[in-house]
């Protein structure tokens, strides 16, 4: 009889459900529309009918799942499957996501960071396949950050740390949603970006990026094909974007020196013109410059699949 495990990863736009065989691998997918600033138990109950209708559309019956595990945004109470906070949701605080999803479907059900269980995917079936210490940045909204080590997640003391984009890289910079001023998230998310662009759009009208886009559709690929046509403004955003990326990463290196280091968010489709001088960047502050082998940095591979397959992993 075949073992599956269902991973759920709850966005603030979508419900991504999958199935996902003993190896790894997703063997079907769908989600839904996430509804963000619903009641807590319309999104609950929307993930068990997405999950319940995924099986019959497959022929599995529920006796061949093992667990449920689910990657949400937020402080995750991992231990009592509880979301203690959630900033980008409107549902409240010390949701009990797993007992309430048990309700619907009766199977174990647990529950991580979603930055966490990203992490975990990538390890067990994506860029980092094959090692056991990883660090995951994801560069989107914010900063997520998912740390494992030895083929685990890290999630520190109240399963509470590794909010790695909350790492001060300014002092008394920009204002940050943690409530702090400074941190790594408020220069190098894709928020962020967009933020310094149209800052530069401003200060330079003559850019070409002020003949392509309006401020009101400036995005995180704006400075970077600017760049690439010869605007010196954009290159200017780029050139200071990256550098704000490597800081935090030489500051993961420095305390961690994992196996790999792994980027993701729409970002990294920029390739080589970003991870280029970021790694020439890291390579001459990092810690030990060149007198330790160079730190492995890679993009990430399974994308938004990654979270339903660390999900699924959890236990």
């Amino acid at each position: 009889m075949a073992n599956y495990k269902i991973g759920i990863d709850l966005g603030g736009t979508n419900i991504a459900v999958g199935i996902v065989t003993e190896d790894g691998a997703i063997l079907a997918k769908k989600s839904v529309k996430t509804g963000s600033q619903r009641p807590f138990e319309e999104i609950v109950k929307d993930m068990a009918d997405c999950t319940t209708s995924l099986l019959e559309e497959n022929n599995i019956s529920l006796d061949n799942v093992l667990h449920i595990g689910i990657g949400a945004p937020g402080s995750i109470d991992t231990a009592n499957g509880v979301v203690v906070y959630a900033n980008n949701f409107k549902y409240g605080e010390n949701i009990p996501m797993a007992e309430l999803l048990r309700k619907h479907i009766d199977k174990p059900v647990y529950i991580g960071n979603d930055a966490n269980v990203a992490a975990l995917g990538e390890v067990i079936s994506g860029a980092a396949k094959g090692l056991k210490n990883a660090i995951m940045i994801t560069l989107g909204t914010g900063v997520g950050g998912g740390i494992v080590i030895n083929g685990q997640i890290y999630e520190g003391q109240h399963s509470a740390g590794a909010e790695l984009g909350h790492i001060m890289i300014v002092q008394n910079g920009e204002p940050c949603s943690c409530g702090r001023n400074g941190c790594w998230e408020a220069y190098a998310s894709a928020t962020a970006l967009i933020r310094q662009t149209a800052a530069a759009m401003k200060e330079h009208p003559d850019s070409i990026m002020n003949k392509d886009y309006t401020l009101e559709t400036v995005s995180g690929r704006t400075a970077f094909e600017a760049a690439k046509k010869g605007d010196a403004a954009g290159q200017e955003v780029v050139d200071k974007y990256i550098k704000y990326i490597a800081e935090g990463l030489i500051d993961m290196i420095n305390i961690f020196r994992p196996e790999i280091l792994i980027i993701g968010g729409g970002i990294c489709n920029e390739g080589d013109y970003l991870l280029k001088p970021m790694r020439e960047y890291i390579n001459k502050y990092v810690y030990a410059g060149s007198r330790l082998p160079e730190q492995k940095i890679a993009v990430a591979t399974l994308g938004n699949d990654a979270g339903i397959i660390g999900a699924a992993f959890l236990r």
